[in-house]
């Protein structure tokens, strides 16, 4: 028997895909918002510094976010959580944006994306042994055939600027936020926190954590075209708000590995807004990069031997 089938709260999340469409439409939603997310930031990155780029989306989101959590009713977490979603909320929407965003002005796209990329990898393998989920195989076999599609899209985008230490750092961090961040939000999922008001109370702690940068926002919103500044609101909107609302719905109902392997879509749909979008034509090996991030996706929804790790 898995480790998986030893917790009831695991067991029900193994049978999420069943449940019906909402999970998956969800997923969709959260795939197709972060793909889009590299068009609004190469949009307004020459125009905001990584801090002012955050601080003012991190602002926008975490006033959306208060808006659909006041929608849905506020349940605040538990006084032993608060620490923990505080903690939460400053790693993913403080430290991963900053550390993302200087990454990819000191980095190739390509290479960024490589190693940022390693956080699902990180989550499928540390779920396994602290979440106690276990390591289904659709998940080890689709996890890294997405990546090495990531790999092959990479590879296929970079700059040719040469090795940069710092950069590679900063992109490593940021992985490293995406991937403890992940699990430990969904440890308090599944520890009875509500998703909407955790969601924005992260927001908010992630918003408070940026104040410092509030100087070089008011100087970039002086001299910022509007349409940088406009794109910078979109992403608080759908990438921040929207996004990380049907992330949390699909953690929810789901395991941490499968959620976050599902993310490695993200790439295939951003090569395909980038041609529809910016006009920038993929090669061969970046549309064979695409189709193996999908092809891998698929793999980790499949439901290989789930009966037997149920059984008795």
């Amino acid at each position: 028997m898995s480790a998986a089938s030893g917790s009831p709260g695991i067991r029900a999340s193994a049978g999420t895909p069943a449940q019906g469409p909402l999970v998956l439409v969800a997923a969709l939603v959260t795939v197709v918002l972060w793909a889009s997310a590299f068009i609004g930031i190469r949009g307004a990155g020459p125009h905001f510094d990584p801090g002012a780029l955050a601080l003012l989306r991190m602002a926008v989101g975490a006033v959306a976010l208060g808006l659909i959590a006041l929608r849905r009713g506020i349940r605040p977490p538990s006084r032993r959580q608060i620490p923990l979603v505080v903690l939460w909320g400053v790693g993913w929407f403080c430290v991963y944006n900053l550390a993302l965003n200087a990454a990819e002005r000191t980095l190739d796209a390509g290479t960024a994306a490589m190693v940022v990329n390693l956080a699902p990898l990180m989550v499928v393998v540390f779920s396994g042994l602290f979440l106690r989920e276990g390591f289904p195989r659709p998940l080890v076999i689709g996890a890294p055939i997405a990546f090495l599609g990531v790999v092959l899209i990479g590879m296929n985008t970079s700059s040719g600027d040469g090795f940069d230490l710092t950069g590679l750092l900063l992109a490593l961090l940021a992985a490293v936020m995406y991937a403890g961040c992940t699990l430990l939000q969904k440890h308090l999922l599944s520890a009875g926190a509500d998703a909407t008001t955790l969601t924005w109370f992260g927001a908010v702690a992630g918003t408070v954590a940026l104040l410092p940068w509030t100087g070089s926002l008011i100087g970039a919103l002086q001299t910022a075209p509007l349409d940088a500044t406009l794109w910078v609101v979109y992403l608080g909107i759908f990438p921040t708000a929207i996004a990380f609302t049907t992330w949390a719905y699909v953690l929810q109902r789901s395991t941490a590995g499968q959620t976050s392997a599902t993310t490695y879509v993200v790439p295939a749909i951003a090569i395909l807004m980038s041609w529809m979008i910016l006009g920038e034509v993929p090669t061969p090996l970046m549309f064979l990069g695409g189709a193996l991030c999908l092809l891998g996706v698929l793999v980790t929804r499949m439901t290989w031997g789930r009966r037997a790790t149920t059984a008795p």
